[in-house]
């Protein structure tokens, strides 16, 4: 059997419960995942926490409830990956508000994934600046993120990088697919607005 077809093998030796075709699964997303996550993170977060952490936790968690993993399709895998990673991010949001604590003062941003890995996953909806460095890229199209509302944020990254249907977007948000379409489409807009240098002006 090829690498190609144990990798399409994977997700139903999984939901049968192989656990080495599960962890195949999980590191195969692993990259994607941490693009998701720093993405998501957002400024509060980004100087409380590393976000390599918190991929680790969601890696961890999904291993220790391996058994649960029912569905014989990669889609299936990646929607509960990304959907552990959200609710991880949220409840982290919610403890440091409830805290008050002064993020701002603090520092911390990680840099234990490789750059190089995060632009392939950004580049799903931004197109690479040629003459920036991928560390310049990477903070040119995170800082562009900060200017998108949280519902924006969640929409695109669960649309681009955890692969969710418009239909399971709205599920997930309770909004209508129709609903969810226009948040993706005014997300996508409102970041190219932001990352293109030569218009700045006018952008909501």
């Amino acid at each position: 059997m090829s690498v190609d077809d144990t990798s399409n093998d994977d997700p139903r030796l999984a939901a049968g419960g192989d656990r080495a075709a599960f962890e195949r699964l999980l590191d195969r997303h692993r990259d994607e995942l941490h693009a998701f996550v720093r993405l998501r993170f957002g400024r509060l977060l980004q100087h409380q926490e590393s976000s390599a952490d918190l991929v680790q936790s969601v890696c961890r968690e999904v291993l220790e409830n391996a058994e649960r993993f029912q569905h014989p399709e990669e889609h299936g895998f990646r929607r509960w990956l990304f959907t552990t990673a959200l609710r991880k991010i949220k409840n982290r949001q919610t403890y440091y508000l409830a805290a008050k604590r002064d993020v701002l003062r603090r520092e911390g941003r990680d840099h234990e994934r490789s750059d190089d890995a995060l632009i392939e996953h950004y580049r799903t909806f931004s197109t690479p600046s040629q003459a920036a460095s991928s560390r310049e890229e990477v903070e040119r199209i995170e800082a562009a993120f900060e200017h998108l509302s949280e519902e924006q944020r969640e929409v695109l990254t669960l649309a681009h990088l955890g692969g969710l249907s418009r239909r399971e977007i709205a599920e997930q948000i309770g909004k209508t697919e129709g609903a969810v379409r226009v948040i993706l489409h005014r997300a996508l807009a409102k970041l190219s607005a932001h990352l293109e240098p030569d218009d700045q002006s006018n952008v909501t």
